[in-house]
């Protein structure tokens, strides 16, 4: 067997290894979907002191319904405090501190928090106002989140009285899910998360994260981890599994959902997405060291946590793959190039993202008809991702570059014409160089009789080309729109 054959078997297997991870996760998922965790009763003397913490970035669309929404938290007024965590160098400023003093002039304990600088970003904002929350919990909301007034009551209760519970996750929902294709893709990659891992790994016993948004931490679990650290920008996957480490545990409350907006950029999209695979990257390079050797896990804890920090490694494993296929293919005595390995990776995510319709939504069936979209954006982003897990693996920090939101609710909402567009992203060009180079592959495969490569090349080439071809697309829409808005009207005659 060749090098390049050796090569090929080798991503195949490290590939498949993540597929056959989904395979165990759904049969988790299956094991324990009707464990039920009843909240306990805590009547309103037993109710601790809660701060609500809105990290804010430039979030003028969004922040006014975020201030209002944890305003309205049914919970008793003289244990509840709000802190609005503004970094923002916009008129978000001037809209927070106005529903601010709104709500403090109705009796709510809430402050906007300033820093004289945007150090350590969202981690550094958390940090920052650290010394000033007086809660023994601290719940947690991006700006783009809507929880509902009775969020606090269905899940405070869960800490009190398990002392080691150091953290609740709830689900994330969407305000926006059937915006768009793009959007109803976005949510069923993430019902895949929130309705299937998280129920698996927490129920099994098994490592899960903070997702950053609609959870709650206690103070205590936070301070004795180690605090908000800023050597990565995944600070809510570090922090989540330092606390495990060190033995606290974790919670996931599925039946409590806190809805979010989704994305309706591509470019947007992309950058959420390179951050997290950036982002867990780091906490891979400084947490796997600690996994490893934890005394407080066992074997099958610490290969599964592996597992999951890594998973943004399929996304360089797979435009690897792509790349040593043409060399494979022209060598002078090649080698059978052979891609059926990859059905076991094929295969996993479609059994979870179904379970987790299935399990979540009764017209599900119609939901699923966007896999296939969800199959091609899963590899069209792979470039993007595979250079951001490059920056994770050899740098620590960076920019935290935010997601915009546009408040977009309804499917009449616009967005083209907001300050927040982000311009085509640079990675579109290696997309469309990508999407060519597969498409060649694929017409080489069936030139030398290996069309079994083929129907794989195809697939890569949609991928890249509709990720790349959707970005440029709605930025030229937006330039479209804008330059006609500046043409005057014809004179009527």
């Amino acid at each position: 067997m060749g090098v390049l054959a050796i090569l090929q078997s080798a991503l195949i297997l490290w590939l498949s290894i993540y597929g056959l991870n989904a395979f165990i996760l759904a049969w988790l998922h299956q094991r324990h979907r009707r464990t039920v965790i009843s909240l306990p009763v805590a009547g309103p003397d037993a109710l601790p002191r809660v701060t609500v913490q809105l990290p804010v970035y430039n979030e003028r669309y969004v922040v006014e319904r975020a201030i209002d929404a944890v305003a309205a938290f049914d919970y008793p007024s003289d244990r509840l405090q709000i802190q609005v965590l503004d970094d923002s160098d916009d008129e978000t400023t001037e809209l927070a501190l106005a529903r601010v003093e709104h709500h403090r002039a109705g009796g709510v304990d809430i402050t906007l928090v300033r820093r004289p600088n945007r150090d350590g970003y969202k981690a550094g904002a958390l940090a920052w106002a650290w010394p000033q929350a007086t809660g023994e919990y601290i719940a947690i909301f991006d700006a783009d989140f809507c929880p509902s007034p009775d969020f606090l009551l269905r899940t405070i209760p869960y800490f009190v009285e398990r002392p080691r519970l150091g953290m609740v996750q709830t689900r994330w929902s969407y305000v926006n899910s059937d915006y768009s294709l793009l959007t109803r893709v976005q949510a069923l990659a993430l019902d895949g998360h929130f309705g299937v891992e998280q129920v698996a790994r927490n129920r099994s016993g098994l490592l899960m994260s903070f997702n950053g948004s609609g959870g709650i931490w206690r103070k205590a679990c936070v301070d004795a981890a180690g605090g908000w650290q800023t050597d990565t920008i995944c600070e809510d996957l570090d922090l989540s599994y330092r606390a495990q480490l060190a033995g606290w545990e974790c919670l996931y409350v599925p039946d409590v959902c806190v809805p979010a907006e989704l994305p309706p950029q591509m470019a947007a999209f992309k950058r959420q997405q390179a951050r997290w695979a950036q982002g867990s990257a780091q906490v891979l390079r400084k947490l796997t060291g600690g996994i490893l050797r934890s005394g407080v896990l066992r074997w099958p804890q610490k290969f599964m946590a592996l597992i999951h920090i890594s998973g943004y490694l399929a996304h360089p494993l797979m435009v690897a793959l792509l790349l040593i296929t043409l060399p494979a293919l022209i060598a002078p005595d090649p080698a059978t190039v052979t891609l059926g390995g990859l059905s076991l990776l094929g295969l996993g995510p479609p059994v979870v993202y179904t379970i987790s319709q299935k399990y979540l939504y009764a017209d599900w069936k119609r939901r699923m008809v966007v896999f296939p979209l969800l199959m091609m954006v899963g590899i069209g982003i792979a470039w993007c991702n595979a250079k951001a897990v490059w920056r994770g693996l050899t740098r620590w920090g960076g920019e935290f570059e935010r997601t915009p939101k546009f408040r977009i609710e309804d499917t009449g909402d616009r967005w083209l014409d907001s300050s927040y567009l982000l311009d085509v992203d640079i990675s579109s060009i290696g997309e469309l160089l990508l999407a060519g180079y597969a498409l060649g592959l694929a017409i080489i495969g069936v030139l030398t009789d290996q069309n079994g490569v083929a129907p794989f090349m195809l697939v890569y080439s949609a991928g890249f080309s509709v990720v790349a071809g959707l970005d440029v697309a709605q930025v030229a829409a937006a330039w479209w729109r804008k330059r006609r808005s500046r043409i005057p009207a014809s004179p009527q005659a």
